[in-house]
């Protein structure tokens, strides 16, 4: 097998299923079976508007960070890993060797190589493909309890594990998440598991509060439908103890400001352009506003707390589509009242 079947971005909304080379595994490397694959907002922005900010597309590319598979093979060297089992794939591939990661903050690699991503040229391609070979270090064994499909959330899980660290303590505090797309659910996720007090989620439209509602939220505000839904939380400088600001809109985040009291903590996950933010508000009320990207050690934590269903992601999960379907399936992830998390099946 010298080829394998792949989800191939040529330019804005020219998605291609076609044929693309496939080596074998070297030292180090395993050969994969991928089952599974989620859509993330970063995918979309790249089939609907052909990049985002500056990144654009100026190359195929082949889409997709969050997958999960089956080994089929190992290269030399390979030791933990055996054909027949499943793994979470890391997409993070620092270099190992600047600044940042000697620091032990990966993250911030200078040299990183993240799946699926224009950022760099020639691009970083993805793993939306039937077969892929990737270094055994980015591979994270998930056991059998759970489906691949759960498998492919640990990306995002890993994320919004990320994000909870970023806050400090939450057991016991309440919380706002605002938006509630699907970095919104894992978010809410964390921290529940976390051991945080009563979450309220907020959003623009009613269906993803439903899903919300379902997984724990103590309340939900539909923010475009009742615009004083959260008058009562601003009362006395707040009374959120943190927030995660997850759709990436000023709005949102002014809104955050508002709510939470004085020395509490707003973590900025959702990615937005340049806000126009009420630093005199920030600086009153001595609140900690921190960004928060990607994840590291995350990653393996998440993959465990799907795999042992510790986090159950299952609910998230809205809808699933063949790899020859995946231009509907784009569209269906763009639509925010059909569909929470869409995943490829490769099957």
């Amino acid at each position: 097998m010298t080829t394998t079947e792949a989800c191939v971005l040529h330019a804005q909304r020219d998605l291609r299923i076609e044929q693309v080379a496939l080596g074998t595994p070297g030292p180090g490397e395993v050969l994969l079976d991928i089952g599974a694959g989620g859509i993330c907002g970063s995918d979309l922005h790249y089939w609907q508007d052909g990049g985002f900010g500056t990144v654009r597309v100026r190359e195929p590319i082949i889409l997709g960070h969050e997958v999960a598979g089956t080994v089929a093979a190992v290269g030399p060297e390979v030791q933990g890993l055996a054909p027949g089992e499943r793994v979470a794939l890391n997409p993070s591939n620092p270099c190992g060797a600047c600044e940042y990661c000697r620091r032990g903050e990966p993250q911030h690699c200078l040299e990183m190589r993240f799946w699926g991503s224009a950022m760099r040229m020639p691009h970083v391609q993805g793993g939306f493909r039937r077969h892929l070979v990737a270094p055994a270090r980015q591979c994270v064994k998930v056991g059998e309890v759970v489906s691949i499909g759960e498998a492919a959330m640990s990306e995002p899980l890993a994320v919004a594990l990320h994000a909870v660290a970023q806050a400090g303590e939450v057991r016991g505090r309440r919380a706002l998440v605002t938006g509630f797309g699907p970095i919104g659910g894992v978010v809410l996720l964390a921290l529940r598991h976390a051991g945080a007090g009563a979450v309220t989620v907020t959003d623009i439209v009613p269906e993803p509060l439903a899903i919300a509602r379902r997984l724990g939220a103590a309340a939900t505000v539909d923010v475009a439908a009742d615009r004083q839904g959260l008058a009562a939380e601003e009362r006395d400088k707040g009374r959120f103890d943190l927030a995660f600001e997850c759709s990436g809109n000023p709005q949102a985040l002014a809104q955050a400001i508002a709510c939470v009291r004085p020395r509490g903590a707003i973590v900025q996950v959702g990615v937005g352009g340049a806000f126009d933010v009420p630093m005199n508000t920030v600086v009153a009320k001595e609140l900690s506003l921190v960004g928060s990207f990607r994840f590291h050690p995350e990653f393996a934590l998440a993959a465990g707390l799907i795999g042992r269903r510790e986090i159950d992601v299952r609910p998230l999960i809205t809808a699933t589509r063949k790899l020859a379907d995946a231009e509907a399936a784009f569209a269906l992830a763009a639509d925010r009242r059909a569909a929470m998390k869409v995943q490829l099946d490769f099957a």
